[in-house]
């Protein structure tokens, strides 16, 4: 496994499948445990992230790391995070479905590997891409489904939180219940209660 997840990794730094690569400094391939009980998902690097060739890292990554400290989980332990695609688009805009494309095999290979316990979908965009059109974050977000064998999760991305104080504490409610669903893997007896959860 340690083999592919590298063969992986050197696939993607040298991926010309889209014009992004002309523009880029660094593929952003991820970052984090490869044996990831959690799988956090967002949709594109920006500046800093293509700078330093690591996903977030910039004002949104300080946003993700407070909110997992704050319900005790780190994301140098059993995280694992990337986004959906892996090179920054032109001044940040919303990923187009093409360069979605481009990268979908390194995604769907990344989720084969890694095969975490949950999916955490970080804004409307990668909730779109892995849960459907019909998905809506501000609706939505906090719901466990279950999709292809997998549990999966949408959440307010933490841009979204900078811009706007309201959601917050709903994104903070979201990672409490995410912390608390993980206990049932490791306590088959653990009470959650699952009443966000859909097929």
């Amino acid at each position: 496994m340690r083999e592919d997840f590298e063969d992986l990794r050197d696939e993607v730094r040298s991926c010309q499948k889209c014009e992004l690569h002309q523009t880029r400094k660094n593929a952003v391939f991820g970052e984090g445990d490869e044996d990831a009980k959690i799988l956090f998902i967002g949709e594109a690097p920006g500046r800093q992230e293509d700078e330093k060739g690591v996903p977030f890292v910039g004002h949104s990554g300080k946003v993700l790391d407070r909110m997992l400290a704050a319900v005790g989980l780190n994301r140098n332990e059993g995280i694992f995070i990337t986004n959906i695609i892996k090179c920054r688009p032109p001044n940040n805009i919303d990923p187009i479905e093409e360069h979605q494309e481009a990268c979908s095999r390194y995604l769907k290979r990344q989720i084969e590997l890694i095969n975490p316990q949950i999916v955490i979908c970080l804004g409307r965009i990668a909730a779109y891409n892995l849960l459907g059109p019909e998905y809506k974050v501000t609706k939505d977000h906090g719901r466990i489904y279950e999709k292809d064998g997998m549990y999966i999760m949408g959440m307010y991305h933490p841009a979204a939180l900078l811009r706007s104080n309201q959601h917050k504490e709903e994104a903070f409610k979201d990672f409490l219940f995410l912390k608390e669903f993980l206990k049932r893997f490791d306590d088959p007896d653990s009470k959650i209660d699952n009443s966000n959860s859909k097929n």
